[in-house]
C-alpha cells in the first residue's frame, strides 16, 4: 500500500511522461537516523522511470525533467529521490 507522498509523485509522474514503466520504492526505512529521516516515512525513495520523453535527453537532463515534475515534493516531504531515467529500449 503507498502512502499519500507516494501517491502524489506516482500521479505526477503518469501526467507528466505517461511512462511504460514506473517503478517507486519508499527507502525510508533504510535511513533511520539519517539527516532528512522524520521517522514519519515516505522521505527517502528510489524511482525507476522509462518514458518516450526520455530518447535522445542525457541523463542529467532526465533527472532535471523528473526534479521539476516533482518540484513541490522535493521541496517538501521528500529528502533523498535517487532517479533511474530510461528511454524505450534503452538497458
Amino acid at each position: 500500500m503507498m502512502g499519500a507522498v507516494a501517491e502524489a509523485i506516482r500521479g505526477k509522474l503518469e501526467a507528466a511522461f505517461s511512462p511504460s514503466r514506473l517503478e517507486l520504492i519508499d527507502d525510508s526505512d533504510r535511513h533511520h537516523g539519517h539527516a532528512g529521516h522524520s521517522g514519519a516515512g515516505e522521505s527517502h525513495f528510489t524511482l525507476r522511470i522509462e518514458a518516450e520523453a526520455f530518447a535522445g535527453k542525457a541523463r542529467v537532463m532526465r533527472q532535471r525533467m523528473v526534479m521539476k515534475a516533482l518540484a513541490d515534493e522535493l521541496a517538501g516531504p521528500v529528502h533523498a529521490l535517487s532517479i533511474v531515467a530510461t528511454a524505450p529500449g534503452e538497458a
